[in-house]
């Protein structure tokens, strides 16, 4: 009894830790998934990567003797490769690149000594029944970023021949067993170092072009770094991203993330992009802490609508106070006095602002005069436009207070994915707390163009 007891006791004492952690872990402000239909539009991609990776294997020069013959092999080049390849999610490992029942053809050169007699000329040899089988672990570095920890690599031919030219090509040919073993030995031993370079170096070179933590423009930045591993399902890989802005004056200043844990549900499209109120309310946050969200409106600055508006609103004002101030110029100036705060729901986006608003005369030469001050809250609705004919004052915040929050929050901001790759047909969908954009891959230029320019120190960050 007194066991069982204390069992009893360490279950609940562990269920208990493990609701604490659940409850304590920070929900994502952005979260991506991969499809099995994105996956589906990398396999052309990777198979001309992992193509252009054994076209460079390089192979030793062989030397050997049996009997009375004696042999040199070199100038070993591949001139053709025919995979029949698939790319798939592995579940709770990463990716799965499996290539079955394929060719490669090969270019050497001989050298061949027989009693007196000596012959070189060039051998066309074929590699068949080639089968690789690779899985690529995927995980979250220490700096938040996707990267490739692991390879799992297996290849193996089934068998190769020769074909010789020259002479006595037709006398030599009994020796092709003897020399296509040899390369067959040598060839089996440098897929694998061919491909753990191309994943452990090349891709994860392309992996670190997904912003981790970058800035936006001179005010704020935003910090893209992974929470955790990305999950694996036969079907997607999902990754969930801390999608925070900061301000760059205080990078530690920053809000709280209260917001809801985006759901992805969908398996449509090819990706699927999850933002909650979080990636936006920090992004308003951090642009009002660095002091962006004020602004003066005169002179030039003044469109003619709003100084019509302004002028006919406050008429009575003017008069009161001397009527030779409506020669003179008028200004706006506008402050958000706290961190406008978005609210995102199934009928659609909108963000609330608090700001005070002054109304001056600039008589030249003398000081300003004031003719208003109002403190207003204002609701901007990105999805149904509302009505701004309701008041002039509401007209007047409409002119002025909304095109100063649309100036940083309708910029747009890179997206975590890797340089050259785009989203295409975009699909939004609104839900209580949280967007959901659904889309199809792009690559503007191929794998390994993308790797080389990455090598050669050139960027392309644009989304």
């Amino acid at each position: 009894f007194r066991r069982g007891t204390q069992s009893l006791l360490l279950f609940s004492v562990i269920f208990l830790l493990s609701l604490i952690t659940m409850t304590l872990a920070e929900p994502p402000g952005c979260k991506i998934r991969i499809t099995d239909r994105g996956l589906e539009m990398l396999k052309a991609e990777t198979k001309r990567f992992v193509e252009g990776e054994l076209s460079n294997i390089t192979m030793p020069e062989m030397r050997g003797k049996e009997g009375r013959f004696q042999y040199t092999i070199k100038d070993v080049k591949i001139t053709e490769l025919n995979l029949t390849s698939d790319l798939r999610f592995q579940p709770d490992v990463g990716l799965l690149f499996e290539v079955q029942n394929s060719s490669i053809t090969l270019n050497f050169q001989r050298r061949i000594l027989y009693w007196l007699f000596y012959d070189e000329g060039a051998i066309n040899a074929s590699a068949e029944g080639v089968n690789i089988f690779t899985v690529l672990h995927l995980i979250k570095d220490q700096d938040g970023r996707l990267k490739i920890s692991n390879i799992t690599c297996n290849a193996f031919i089934t068998k190769m021949r020769a074909r010789f030219s020259g002479t006595l090509g037709r006398v030599y040919d009994f020796i092709g067993t003897l020399l296509t073993t040899g390369m067959r030995f040598v060839l089996n031993k440098q897929i694998c170092p061919a491909l753990n370079h191309a994943a452990l170096v090349l891709v994860n070179q392309l992996l670190e072009t997904v912003p981790v933590r970058t800035e936006v423009n001179s005010y704020v930045g935003i910090d893209y770094s992974l929470l955790n591993d990305p999950v694996v399902t036969e079907t997607s890989l999902d990754m969930d991203f801390r999608g925070m802005f900061y301000d760059l004056k205080n990078e530690n200043e920053t809000l709280v993330n209260n917001a809801v844990n985006p759901v992805l549900r969908e398996y449509d499209r090819m990706v699927y992009l999850a933002l909650s109120e979080y990636f936006f309310d920090s992004g308003l946050y951090s642009y009002f802490k660095g002091g962006l969200f004020q602004t003066q409106i005169a002179n030039e600055r003044m469109s003619k609508d709003l100084e019509m508006l302004l002028r006919t609103t406050y008429l009575g004002k003017i008069m009161m106070l001397d009527p030779a101030f409506m020669e003179h110029p008028l200004s706006l100036e506008l402050e958000v006095t706290s961190p406008p705060r978005s609210t995102i729901k199934t009928s659609g986006a909108m963000v609330a602002v608090n700001c005070n608003v002054k109304v001056l005369v600039l008589p030249p030469g003398k000081p300003a005069v004031q003719l208003s001050s109002l403190t207003m809250v204002r609701i901007i609705q990105y999805i149904q436009p509302i009505s701004f004919a309701v008041s002039p004052l509401k007209t007047m915040l409409q002119i002025s207070a909304v095109p100063l929050i649309n100036n940083y929050i309708k910029r747009g901001v890179q997206i975590p994915l890797p340089d050259g790759m785009d989203f295409i047909e975009e699909v939004v969908e609104y839900h209580n707390g949280y967007i959901i954009v659904g889309a199809n891959l792009h690559f503007r230029t191929g794998l390994r163009e993308i790797i080389e320019r990455k090598l050669s120190g050139e960027t392309d960050n644009s989304v």
